[in-house]
């Protein structure tokens, strides 16, 4: 352990000698040097005892901890409940300070859109301001049901989380792709290509969609029915052939998400598109059957990006797995805002922005979490069980920074000018990047 630094203050004299406006050594936290003058005189109104940097730095832990004594204790109304689920962020650690912005949001707090064959909700820019970046949508769809043909302003970006389902996406060039795809299996659909998805036999399917732009909304689609039922029948007699009687049949709004029958298999259904099935580009990925980047005894990570999903230009991920007590390390990410979904299990992040801004949050299922770009953070399994989240990045190319790693490459000098540790204790931490720690 580093030697204790010995403080020194000079005690006001009885005569009044004049003091010198600031204590010799800022306190041991970092904080800039307190003038003794100005605390002098609000302990004196306050008719409080002087205190040492020292007691000064302990009394300060105390008061922001919130754990001493009585002092948390709250006597008037509370929701309990919710108390439990994020205690962090009604009592942090006494690291925390300031406000870098909200970093949370829960899925389970937005409206529902409830349709024949599922459901759909969404955490946008609206919910999660800070997040411009990146919006999420959680959908479901009953065995058989669909997600009506339709296409976006923004890319798709999605992974199954229940349940299994087929999904179709046309190029320019005419050519279709069709996959099904299970639980962990990626799909990426970019801006303006059509698409549709299909729950298949059992209990259909549950996922999460996740587009690259923050105020996107679920309900601004390009529908098929709306694009035919808005068009003029004469055009649509001249465009398609179909007379005004069967234009009168078409769906007269919008289907969105609606009940069907089961498809073909899908052999039959590639087989029936023939020459004009796309080979070439994959828009699935099976994550499912993909070996672990980074496995250690804590967890482990799966990262894809337009490496290994070179279709996914725009958004890369990480699927991060913590076991009980282990962390992500602390760590941050160079070129874009990091959009977290909460999967299974229950963790704390920390989140430290410029200025020395600090935040604390629980998460758990569900839930969504923000990291501002390029702040530091890390992640921990405070749970019983395995810990599963995502990882979501506006970009083409997963990056992040080790701590860790960047402290083991500063020469000593410069290691033990910034940390002011001994050489033996700074050179104890981890000498590489681990993305996952055990406890």
């Amino acid at each position: 352990m580093p030697d204790q630094k010995t403080k020194t203050s000079k005690s006001m004299s009885a005569a009044g000698a004049a003091e010198p406006d600031t204590l010799e050594q800022p306190d041991p936290e970092g904080l800039s040097p307190i003038s003794r003058r100005s605390f002098v005189g609000a302990a004196a109104l306050a008719g409080a005892t002087i205190l040492s940097p020292m007691a000064l730095t302990q009394s300060r832990q105390q008061t922001l901890s919130g754990r001493q004594g009585d002092n948390a204790s709250d006597p008037g109304p509370e929701n309990a409940p919710l108390l439990a689920m994020n205690h962090s962020a009604n009592t942090p650690p006494f690291t925390d300070t300031g406000n870098p912005g909200p970093v949370w949001y829960s899925f389970d707090l937005t409206p529902k859109r409830l349709e024949g064959g599922g459901w759909t909700h969404q955490v946008t820019e609206r919910e999660l301001p800070p997040s411009k970046d990146l919006a999420g949508v959680n959908m479901r769809l009953t065995a058989g049901s669909f997600r009506e043909l339709h296409w976006h302003l923004a890319d798709e970006w999605a992974i199954m989380l229940a349940g299994k389902a087929r999904v179709s996406v046309m190029q320019p060039d005419g050519k279709m792709f069709i996959d099904d795809i299970g639980v962990n299996d990626l799909w990426y659909f970019p801006a303006g290509m059509p698409h549709s998805i299909q729950g298949l036999e059992g209990e259909g399917c549950e996922f999460l969609l996740v587009f690259d732009q923050g105020a996107f909304s679920e309900d601004d689609t390009f529908l098929i029915s709306e694009l035919l039922a808005h068009t003029p029948p004469e055009i649509i007699e001249k465009n398609m052939g179909w007379t005004r009687q069967e234009w009168d049949q078409l769906p007269a709004t919008q289907l969105y998400i609606f009940p069907a029958d089961l498809p073909d298999n899908l052999n039959a259904d590639n087989r029936f598109l023939g020459s004009n099935r796309e080979t070439q580009t994959q828009f699935t990925f099976k994550m499912s059957s993909m070996a672990p980047t980074v496995k250690a005894t804590g967890g482990e990570v799966r990262i894809i990006d337009s490496k290994n999903f070179p279709v996914s230009t725009n958004i890369a991920a990480a699927q991060v797995t913590l076991k009980p007590g282990a962390i992500r390390e602390l760590h941050w990410h160079p070129n874009v805002s990091e959009w977290q979904y909460w999967i299974k299990g229950k963790g704390r992040m920390t989140i430290v922005t410029a200025e020395g801004k600090a935040r604390t949050m629980d998460f758990n299922a569900n839930d969504v979490g923000f990291v501002p770009a390029m702040a530091g953070h890390y992640i921990e399994n405070t749970g019983n069980e395995d810990l599963v989240f995502l990882e979501m990045f506006k970009t083409g190319h997963y990056a992040d920074f080790s701590v860790n790693e960047w402290i083991a490459r500063m020469p000593d000098r410069m290691a033990q000018a910034h940390l002011k540790l001994p050489l033996s204790v700074i050179r104890r931490a981890p000498q590489t990047k681990n993305p996952i720690l055990p406890k």
